[in-house]
């Protein structure tokens, strides 16, 4: 049993990551296109990779990869995304999306629906401490948006996703702020203040771009009268997330209220109802299996030491107070390179920044921002993380399609190194 735990070069055991972006970003050239290319093919050849590499017997090294795919936090992405499937489906066949677009199309002016809808997203993920589930509830709505009035679905999704991640680092119920805070033992309202301060200029800046372009919109509809009784899902799932129920339950109930809505106003019966699920989920089918795929690849470099190595040569090469926050930088974002999941890059890393932190006297709210900020920076822009993957199966996209148009989490970014190279010592 000893060898087939037996650890590998550092180096080589991040070699499947390396594989994944070569297949990736060289397929995409040679065809001239980013988006011909399948995610899900690139991570299927870097996992054969990441099992052929590992040290052991081949059930073991198939078993790590196995158990890896199936841990609870990848089940539970998986179910949120089959739930988002159905509920999204059931919406659409019922006209729930398109009630929604239009009410909203009525009361928001055209030249502020990109500002409005980012700040939108920015309160509702503050509110419900969730990105996964402010995505969830508005991306189906700016899509439809989108659709009735020209613009650019990827750019639409965008701003939802971006706005989803401002919330998702701040508010007080998210998991990324209570793994941050608890890691290093700070008050979550000290965490806040010092996180608000860094992400400031960064919403202000990005809600001035969202203003800007909308004053050249030339985006017209001509909407339909408002079905009020449609409306009525879409507005529950929103209201539901906002009193902070469970995404899972918020689908559900959202779900049965689709089929009360439709059978009520004759837009489907049971077998319709069925259908639209079923396609709903179908459209899931590869986001869940690029999920798997890459849930077990990262699980097989943490279990070869990929992710210790990086650890540990980061936190040896760390000196001064500003190459100290540039290593806590460096150190989460490569840990969420490697996870995908930015609340268990905090926990992993945690206890090594809580120790840089004492040694190098850097305030533990400004430590744990800098955890939650570069975490959800990196989430916000890493193809195959679960946000970016639920936006792209909502939209019919793909996450390089919406990548360019994050503008958030690059301000966010920005703003957050430009802190550590300018803060007054």
């Amino acid at each position: 049993m000893g060898k087939d735990n037996k650890k590998m070069p550092g180096l080589l055991a991040l070699s499947p990551i390396v594989v994944f972006l070569v297949v990736y970003l060289v397929s995409s050239l040679m065809a001239g296109d980013f988006y011909k290319v399948p995610v899900s093919s690139a991570f299927l050849i870097a996992s054969v990779y990441a099992v052929a590499i590992t040290p052991g017997r081949l059930t073991h090294r198939v078993s790590v990869f196995s158990e890896s795919a199936g841990h609870w936090n990848i089940m539970l992405m998986v179910w949120i995304f089959m739930l988002a499937g159905a509920f999204a489906g059931s919406a659409r066949e019922i006209g729930s999306v398109q009630a929604t677009v239009n009410f909203t199309l009525s009361i928001v002016p055209a030249k502020a629906l990109l500002a409005g809808l980012f700040l939108t997203a920015c309160f509702v993920s503050l509110a419900i401490g969730t990105s996964v589930g402010t995505i969830v509830a508005l991306v189906p709505i700016a899509n439809g948006i989108a659709a009735e009035t020209g613009m650019s679905q990827a750019m639409m999704a965008a701003l939802i996703v971006g706005g989803s991640f401002f919330g998702d680092n701040l508010s007080f119920i998210s998991d990324t702020t209570i793994a941050a805070t608890r890691a290093v033992g700070c008050a979550m309202k000290d965490k806040f203040r010092a996180n608000f301060m860094l992400v400031l200029p960064a919403v202000l800046l990005v809600t001035g771009i969202y203003i800007y372009k909308g004053l050249s919109l030339n985006a017209t509809s001509d909407t339909a009268p408002i079905e009020w009784l449609k409306l009525i899902p879409y507005i529950s799932v929103i209201v539901l997330a906002l009193f902070g129920l469970d995404v899972t339950m918020v689908l559900v109930i959202g779900i049965l209220l689709n089929a009360v809505v439709g059978i009520a106003t004759g837009s489907l019966d049971w077998f319709t109802l069925l259908g639209s699920m079923g396609q709903g989920i179908a459209g899931m089918g590869d986001l869940i299996i690029v999920t798997l795929l890459a849930g077990g690849m990262l699980g097989v470099i943490r279990n070869n030491g990929g992710l210790e190595f990086i650890i540990n040569g980061i936190s040896r090469h760390v000196h001064g107070r500003r190459g100290a926050e540039f290593g806590i930088g460096l150190l989460t974002s490569l840990a969420n390179f490697c996870t995908a999941n930015n609340t268990i890059a905090i926990i992993t890393v945690g206890s090594i920044v809580n120790d840089i932190s004492d040694q190098y006297g850097i305030p533990k709210r400004r430590a744990a921002s800098l955890m939650d900020i570069f975490s959800c920076f990196v989430q916000g822009i890493i193809p195959y993380g679960a946000q970016l993957l639920m936006a792209a199966g909502l939209t019919g996209l793909g996450t390089t399609q919406i990548i360019p148009y994050l503008y958030y989490p690059f301000a966010v970014g920005i703003c957050v190194l430009l802190s550590i190279v300018f803060k007054k010592r």
